[in-house]
């Protein structure tokens, strides 16, 4: 399961959740949490470098993932707890990565926030490692709707996010008023959709 994490308070209350399904007989194994974090507000993911033996508070830098901006989480020792408790991991995503995998997973119906993109962006890195397989069952916690976030993707789709190559921008297109024009038009996006 991954979650985005800024404050940190859902990864424990995911862990805690859980532990009590376990005990109440609902399931029988715990799954791996994995936290992912921005990289420009990432203390949980230096504190995984060490093996969670140092902790250290950092100032957040700007990023687009705003909701999870924060560089002394209130709730760090517990999501520490947790993520031993549950063999979990932590993964951080660039300002591009964010992005595209925002993007990419808008293409398929989803709507997601850029906190949503930085999970969706850790799942390609875990995915790229082999960490996680074709076969695995794999859980993205989305934390808010794209519609909070929509400068982000207009933003996005104009190709304006400094340093992000916007790979999956979709820019309108104009037409003329011709079915044939439209249709041809419609079959090429799908084809290119296809490819990537």
């Amino acid at each position: 399961i991954l979650i985005p994490g800024g404050n940190l308070g859902n990864v424990s209350a995911l862990g805690k959740g859980f532990l009590m399904m376990r005990d109440l007989g609902l399931i029988d194994r715990l799954p791996r949490i994995v936290c992912a974090q921005a990289e420009r507000a990432n203390p949980l993911y230096r504190s995984f470098l060490t093996g969670f033996r140092e902790y250290k508070p950092i100032e957040a830098r700007p990023t687009l993932a705003t909701a999870i901006q924060i560089g002394n989480p209130v709730s760090i020792q517990r999501a520490i707890r947790t993520l031993k408790t549950f063999e979990g991991s932590v993964e951080h995503a660039t300002e591009e990565e964010l992005a595209n995998a925002a993007a990419r997973g808008d293409r398929t119906g989803m709507y997601n926030c850029p906190q949503t993109g930085v999970a969706l962006a850790a799942l390609e890195k875990l995915a790229s490692r082999g960490e996680v397989g074709p076969n695995d069952r794999v859980v993205v916690i989305s934390t808010a709707h794209g519609l909070k976030f929509t400068e982000f993707k207009i933003l996005y789709h104009q190709r304006r996010i400094e340093g992000a190559d916007c790979r999956f921008a979709n820019q309108p297109i104009e037409l003329p008023n011709d079915l044939g024009a439209i249709q041809e038009a419609v079959e090429q996006h799908l084809a290119s959709f296809a490819a990537t």
